[in-house]
């Protein structure tokens, strides 16, 4: 029954359809607006439109803020968390890179071997004796150590590097000074990467701590610090950093660059104690070095004789009898007043000085010709916390000196006439005032700032032409 009607509706319709465009079916215009409206999209597609849509915003927001802020770029970046991932990574990457770094850079062997090459392809000046290289032969040994080193020596036999140094008539360089300059860069460079290393937040900057943890570390490779007691590691430690910090340091924020420590006369001063021999070396020039092992010694020497009550710190009275008493009491005063802080337990003028602060007092009178020892006593100088001295400055401050001058029964003075003196010596840029700046570059200020706090001082600037005459008899000797 149902082939026969069919049969029947077949033959009737014998016609094609006409098919619609898909533009005009239903269907099809529901499809497209499901399609587009993101609802039949897989789970993948989904993500990536959302990324998309999120990323877009962000950057929206970002324009939005830039054209808002103006041309002020941004200047804080808050540093990862202890323990954070960033932060595991930020320290995996550093110790990827400073090792990449240590192993650029050349051992002693290579040292040696460089040195070998330079001395076997120089030649001999007829005049000088002294063995040089022109830049032919420069470039000749730059491919024999590479050959005998590798090539991480060939950035030191540059053309810029052969064009530093002092050239004679012919256009040679001397080769000592070429290879100082390249020992010097290797351990410039090894003691950055040692520094950065201790640098717990990759600032560039070392906390006393972790300054305190380099010197540690180089204290086996100093041939006059191996012998130090242990007990008196930590003391010296804390010593020799803290001259890094005086001068590294000058705002006092707790930090100390490490790109300044570099280039600092500390750190040269420091390494000095690579001499093997202790003959080569004379007490003086122990003395004198801040970070010999004498040195450390006498500064804790002198404060332990200082502190008669052995409280740890100094009283202004105990502080009277530093360097045989010839420090005035106006000066003794005016250090207690601006580089001691006032004590927390004490009573409310209780104000005594701690070993730090001595050690600041100490390197400021034996650096007094430097620019952060100088800026330490100006400030004491400056009584009244105006930024300059005056006359009536001068001469308050020399009353002092001039009573202990009297009790050492020297001769009269006019204190009238050594102000004026002081004023010939600085020749301030103001007629009526004495300003930092006057001392720095009058290049007398240590001895000016030694004849106002010091009657030795004084003594030394009175007697400056007997005392140079003793110093050149022995050597016509």
């Amino acid at each position: 029954m149902y082939s026969g009607s069919s049969d029947g509706e077949g033959g009737h319709e014998a016609a094609p359809k006409k098919i619609p465009p898909a533009s005009s079916m239903p269907w099809v215009r529901n499809l497209r607006r499901f399609i587009g409206s993101g609802a039949g999209l897989g789970s993948e597609a989904l993500m990536e439109l959302e990324t998309k849509r999120i990323l877009l915003e962000i950057f929206k927001e970002r324009q939005q803020k830039n054209a808002e802020a103006g041309s002020i770029p941004s200047f804080y970046k808050k540093k990862p968390e202890e323990g954070s991932i960033s932060h595991r990574v930020q320290r995996l990457a550093k110790y990827r890179f400073l090792k990449k770094q240590s192993e650029l850079l050349l051992n002693a062997d290579d040292l040696d071997a460089m040195w070998v090459c330079l001395r076997e392809n120089c030649v001999i000046d007829d005049a000088t004796g002294a063995e040089k290289m022109n830049y032919e032969d420069f470039c000749h040994i730059a491919s024999v150590c590479a050959e005998q080193i590798g090539p991480k020596c060939r950035r030191f036999f540059s053309p810029s590097n052969f064009m530093k140094f002092e050239k004679d008539e012919s256009g040679r360089i001397a080769i000592l000074p070429f290879y100082l300059y390249v020992m010097r860069t290797v351990s410039l460079t090894q003691a950055r990467i040692d520094m950065s290393e201790l640098d717990e937040d990759s600032d560039g900057f070392l906390q006393p701590h972790e300054m305190e943890a380099y010197i540690r570390g180089l204290i086996p490779n100093l041939a006059q610090l191996r012998d130090m007691p242990a007990a008196f590691v930590q003391m010296y430690c804390r010593i020799a950093a803290h001259k890094f910090f005086f001068f590294c340091d000058p705002h006092r924020r707790g930090k100390a660059c490490i790109k300044k420590v570099l280039l600092s006369n500390c750190l040269q001063e420091l390494m000095e104690l690579h001499q093997e021999s202790e003959e080569e070396v004379t007490d003086t020039e122990q003395a004198e070095n801040w970070f010999s092992l004498t040195s450390a010694q006498r500064i804790c020497d002198m404060f332990l004789a200082l502190d008669k009550d052995t409280n740890g710190t100094l009283s202004k009275q105990e502080l009277k009898e530093y360097a045989d008493g010839t420090l005035t009491e106006i000066f003794i005063e005016r250090v207690f007043d601006e580089h001691v802080r006032r004590s927390k337990t004490g009573g409310g003028n209780s104000r005594e000085m701690d070993f730090e602060s001595f050690l600041d007092l100490v390197l400021a009178l034996e650096n007094k010709d430097t620019p952060e020892g100088l800026t330490y006593l100006f400030r004491c100088l400056d009584l009244h916390g105006r930024g300059y001295l005056t006359t009536a400055d001068i001469h308050t401050l020399f009353r002092d000196v001039h009573q202990k001058w009297i009790e050492g029964g020297n001769y009269e003075l006019c204190i009238e006439d050594v102000r004026d003196e002081i004023w010939d010596m600085v020749k301030p840029a103001d007629p009526l005032r004495i300003m930092l700046n006057d001392l720095l570059s009058c290049k007398q200020g240590g001895t000016v700032a030694s004849m106002l706090i010091d009657v030795r001082g004084f003594w030394a600037h009175d007697n400056r032409e007997n005392l140079l005459q003793e110093e050149e008899e022995p050597e016509e000797e």
